[in-house]
């Protein structure tokens, strides 16, 4: 629109209009008048030749050529300047007479049969027009016949059959005798025709003229104001308001001129306002930017003593780790060793709770420890894989021993369709666990606590649970349930005089899961308990963690299940019922009664619970009708009277399993009666024999005495030769003096440190190859990312636990050392860190990806023949799942490049070479896994 003038467009929508209005008028007059004079040449012809059909009948009857000729040639002369000629045919469509002599008369002869010709018709030719006209007999008298009888008078021959002619008649039943066919000069009409249409012409073209004047005077009196008004806003935008408009124009124009000139005063106006503002607040903007400068430095300041805060904190978190850890490193130990000599139960006693109130005061050191590396980020989750039911049942064998004081009842629910192997952080999953569940026991005095779990969502590598504990206690009132999720906060402060505690436990717990990728929250109601629920996104193993536990051997068999507490006995219903066992189930002791009165009552199993009997000695009494009536008796309780157990539940019971029990705990023993009152599981970090030592010498670095004391007294129990030093300068002079296979030293220590006087030790020593491990109670993880930095190979947290101590000792003492193979192959330390130091898990792993190695290979194989991209993917997906725990760099680079590709849709052609290269590799990885399997088959000890 903008690339014409407005003078172009006032030309185009003037005249275009006018013209197509002027030429479609003239275009349908001319056309008209067209039609007119045609029409009128068509009347008058018709005129002249009707009634020249009605005279020349009588011609035609009478074959009287002459007079007819003379009718058609008067006819002529009479109309000379319109008629060319006139012609009659007979019925025989043969000339009959003309008016003259006309060369091309076929022109005039009617092409069609003459019965279909009912009235007057023309036909135009050129420049000429033919119109016919049928000669209709009105006498009654017989062309035909009369024609016969002249022909047969002039050759004075007898009529004869062949001379008649049969009449003709039209669609009317007339008898057509001829016609009349007059041929029409067309020059005076097609010269009225062209006169028309040149006046037309003329008239359009005046009216344009016409158009045209009118339109450059209002050109004039608009287009060039209009021009003008543009060149002065032009102006105005420029920044010259002092441009106006002059002259006087006409109607709305010279409004819009004192528009443009009002405008043109206001933003002169404001531009000198503005102008004056712009002053000011530049002026103001300095001030400010001086002020901002200002700030910045103090922000500056202010950022560095926060980060000097932060270096505070940190530091006095981790001396305060160290300061708290290290007294409770002896008390812990000590405590422990006491227990392992003989003492009268009321010494035996107090030694328990010395060793319970000192692990009680740890566990507030960690959880406000986690605090702080929560509030910090420095939280990192592990995602390694472990066996969901076994950790679920680790934590609550744990913290049962609460309600089972409290007479709880404490369940454990988890959907049959929860997968057992998954992956993440256990350790966390568990202090979740604990926290919630310990939380539930802690404020409920009467009823139950039950963990619910069940699946809610799953892919094909991940997996989300719902998880939920569920208790009877106090509840919590809705003011107080904002509160809930603060730190150091409870819902009621009373609560923390009641029941104890710091108030982070929940804190922690949501920010866990909050990092885990889940959310928390829970409904709860005074005096009638709450629930807890959160959601835990897990990923899914690879492999199978733990026992694979055969459940379909259980079909069909016989079981008696008593348990009168509801919840427990709910639970044990739907995993029994879900197994295919034939369940008969009992509420109450008098039915057991009954039930086990009945002689030919047999069961495969009796499962009886330790609650709802009056005294002892009815419980020991069935007991003993029950022992008639199965093979396998087993019994469930949550008794912590030792007498009891020793003298009444294992002399009674073929299997004796404590409350809550978890379903795979139950089916192992249903399986493999009877067996150890533990389900079978992946065993502790390899552990030494006890009476056994190792033939080592070992060298121990504490400043403390009491640390220094009992990790003497611990290693004694363990390795051969042990020496102890409490500085870091003596430890430097032992290490120079003498050779040992494993090195604890501790980290702060006055004079010379642990970390240098690692430094010194790995500098120049009989020691510089020797594994050093820091003892320290730094739970602080720069803490110890700075520990190994130094030089060092490990660290054992202080209070020392003697199954760790074990381990360390397993893994630096006993470690294997292979020699055959590539470590890029095969990386035994690699496997180890993936499997979360624990020997037995790392081999457990290996063996794992050995036993399926062989298909993989014969997969992958045959869809590098076959082409098939789809099941390749897979198949190197799932070994990639595999590889990330079994310590073999290599083989897990080859399974990433080869999926990122498929993922891609490059062609296998293309990926041919790194397919056979992985191919090679596994093979490489099974022989030196064998290795690996058959040494550490021998050489890692365990103390099962």
């Amino acid at each position: 629109m903008t690339k014409y003038s407005l003078r172009s467009w006032v030309l185009v929508l003037a005249l275009a209009p006018t013209i197509v209005v002027g030429i479609l008028l003239g275009s349908y007059f001319t056309i008209n008048r067209f039609y007119e004079l045609e029409d009128t040449l068509i009347v008058k012809g018709s005129n002249i030749v009707e009634p020249l059909a009605i005279a020349s009948e009588f011609g035609i009857i009478n074959q009287d050529r002459e007079s007819t000729k003379r009718l058609l040639a008067a006819s002529q002369i009479n109309n000379a300047s319109l008629i060319h000629s006139i012609a009659v045919f007979d019925a025989e469509n043969q000339l009959f007479v003309t008016s003259h002599y006309h060369k091309d008369f076929e022109t005039m002869r009617y092409k069609q049969p003459l019965t279909q010709l009912i009235g007057a018709e023309h036909e135009t030719i050129g420049d000429t027009m033919v119109i016919r006209v049928p000669i209709i007999s009105h006498t009654g008298y017989e062309a035909s016949l009369l024609s016969s009888l002249e022909r047969t008078k002039d050759t004075g021959a007898q009529p004869t059959n062949q001379h008649l002619i049969k009449p003709i008649y039209n669609n009317q039943q007339e008898q057509v005798l001829g016609y009349i066919s007059v041929l029409l000069n067309k020059e005076n009409a097609l010269l009225e025709q062209h006169r028309a249409a040149i006046a037309a012409f003329i008239i359009v073209l005046i009216g344009v003229q016409f158009n045209l004047f009118f339109t450059f005077r209002l050109v004039k009196h608009v287009n060039h104001p209009i021009t003008e008004m543009v060149r002065v806003v032009a102006k105005i935008r420029e920044g010259k308001l002092d441009t106006r408009l002059e002259g006087n124009l006409i109607g709305e124009l010279d409004l819009l001129k004192r528009g443009i000139n009002a405008m043109a005063s206001s933003l002169s106006e404001y531009h000198d306002e503005m102008q004056q503002n712009i002053d000011q607040a530049t002026s103001d903007l300095r001030e400010t930017l001086e002020q901002i400068e200002i700030q910045n430095v103090e922000l500056d300041l202010a950022k560095k003593r926060a980060l000097e805060a932060s270096r505070i904190k940190s530091e006095f978190l981790a001396n305060m780790s160290h300061e708290l850890r290290t007294p409770l490193n002896g008390v812990i130990g000590f405590a422990r060793q006491l227990l392992k000599t003989p003492l009268h139960t009321s010494q035996l006693d107090y030694i328990k709770t010395i060793e319970r109130s000192a692990s009680n005061l740890l566990g507030i050191i960690n959880d406000i420890l986690d605090f702080s590396k929560l509030e910090a980020g420095k939280m990192v989750l592990e995602k390694m894989p472990f066996a969901l039911r076994e950790t679920l049942t680790e934590t609550l064998t744990i913290i049962a021993g609460s309600a089972q004081e409290k007479g709880l009842e404490l369940v454990i629910d988890i959907d049959e369709n929860v997968p057992e192997s998954v992956s993440g952080d256990a350790m966390r999953v568990s202090q979740i666990i604990t926290n919630l569940v310990g939380n539930a026991i802690k404020f409920t005095d009467i009823g139950s606590v039950i963990l619910k779990i069940h699946l809610v969502g799953q892919d094909e590598d991940n997996i989300t649970l719902r998880c939920e504990v569920i208790d009877t206690g106090i509840g919590i009132d809705e003011s107080q349930q904002e509160y809930l999720f603060q730190a150091f906060g409870q819902a009621d402060s009373s609560i923390s005089r009641r029941f104890g505690g710091t108030g982070l436990g929940l804190v922690i717990t949501k920010r866990l899961i909050n990092q885990m990728g889940g959310q928390i929250g829970f409904t709860s109601a005074p005096n009638k308990g709450s629930n807890f629920w959160f959601i835990l996104p897990l990923g899914i193993s690879q492999f199978e963690i733990g026992e694979v536990i055969p459940v379909e051997v259980l079909r069909h068999k016989s079981v008696l299940l008593y348990e009168p507490r509801e919840l427990t006995r709910d639970m044990l219903n739907r995993r029994l019922v879900s197994w295919q066992l034939i369940l008969t189930n009992v509420a109450n002791s008098d039915n057991l009664t009954s039930v086990l009165k009945s002689q030919n009552s047999k069961f495969d199993y009796i499962i009886m619970s330790c609650h709802g009997f009056a005294d002892e000695a009815a419980f020991i009494e069935l007991l003993q009708q029950a022992r008639q009536h199965t093979d396998c008796l087993i019994i469930l309780h949550d008794c912590l009277n030792q007498d009891v157990i020793i003298n009444v539940l294992k002399a009674n019971a073929d299997v004796l399993l404590n409350t809550p029990v978890s379903d795979f705990t139950l089916a192992h023993h249903l399986i493999y009666p009877p067996t150890p009152a533990t389900l079978i599981s992946l065993p502790e970090p390899a552990k030494i024999d006890a009476n056994k030592k190792l033939n080592a010498s070992v060298l121990a670095v504490d400043d403390n005495i009491a640390n220094l004391k009992l990790i003497d007294t611990l290693l004694k129990e363990l390795v051969a030769n042990v020496v102890t030093v409490n500085n870091g300068k003596e430890a430097i002079a032992q290490a120079k003096a003498h050779a040992f296979d494993l090195i604890f030293m501790d980290i702060q220590m006055p004079g010379t440190d642990g970390i240098t006087a690692t430094q010194h030790i790995r500098a120049k020593s009989l020691n510089r190859h020797t594994p050093i491990i820091a003892v320290t109670a730094h739970a602080i993880a720069e803490e110890r990312e700075n520990i190994l930095a130094s030089g060092m190979d490990g660290f054992l947290p202080k209070p020392i636990d003697e199954v760790s101590l074990k381990g360390v000792i397993s893994r630096w003492i006993a470690n294997p050392q292979f020699t055959h193979f590539d470590t890029q192959v095969l990386n035994w330390d690699l496997c180890l860190t993936q499997a979360n130091q624990k020997p037995d898990l790392a081999l457990d792993m290996l063996k794992m990806l050995v036993s399926s190695l062989p298909e993989t290979i014969e997969t992958i194989t045959n869809t590098l023949n076959d082409r098939d991209s789809s099941t390749l993917l897979q198949a190197v997906h799932k070994l990639h799942g595999a590889t990330c725990y079994c310590g073999v760099p290599t083989t897990q680079k080859l399974c990433q490049d080869i999926e990122s590709g498929l993922k891609h849709k490059i062609d296998i052609d293309d990926l041919e070479p790194e397919i056979l290269e992985l191919l090679d590799e596994l093979t490489k990885v099974e022989s030196a896994a064998n290795q690996v399997i058959n040494q550490l088959s021998v050489d890692i000890p365990n103390d099962q």
